[in-house]
């Protein structure tokens, strides 16, 4: 077995991380070629990932040139600590009023603490923002993952 190996996230790990994660960075491909990484608030939906931006930002710009995205989500502050996952994705673009709105309440739930927002309220603070925002829902094709953890401080 390839060290490789001894630190995949199974894939109920991968669910509970990205649960329990809070941002993401989203990179897209730039109009110059350069890499545009960016972190966003995320919900992870049926082992997919969702988040939402500006519809006139950088990165809606680029995804519309090019849906493929790269998402890392990752935490630890030291090499043994290290874990997350980085997923190669296809990004769908949703501008529906009504998928924005749904995204918003959803996401309002999720982030209620860091917002001060009532999550049982019938809206939050992010619906005023629905008819400025994009929904990207981020399509995985290829999965990388890692829980350096798992090596119990052996390298």
């Amino acid at each position: 077995m390839s060290r490789r190996d001894l630190i995949k996230l199974e894939q109920a790990e991968i669910s509970d991380f990205l649960d329990e994660q809070r941002v993401l960075i989203a990179t897209t491909n730039g109009v110059r070629g350069w890499p545009h990484s960016m972190p966003l608030w995320y919900l992870p939906r049926d082992g997919e990932t969702w988040a939402w931006t500006y519809a006139k930002s950088q990165k809606i710009r680029n995804l519309e040139r090019d849906n493929r995205a790269t998402i890392l989500i990752e935490t630890g502050d030291a090499y043994a600590e290290l874990r997350g996952v980085m997923f190669e994705a296809e990004t769908i673009l949703h501008r529906d009023p009504e998928v924005v709105t749904d995204f918003a309440m959803e996401l309002g739930a999720r982030y209620a603490k860091e917002t001060g927002v009532d999550p049982g309220g019938s809206t939050n603070g992010f619906a005023s923002q629905v008819p400025k925002r994009t929904v990207m829902q981020f399509v995985p094709k290829r999965t990388a993952s890692w829980d350096h953890r798992k090596l119990a401080g052996t390298y």
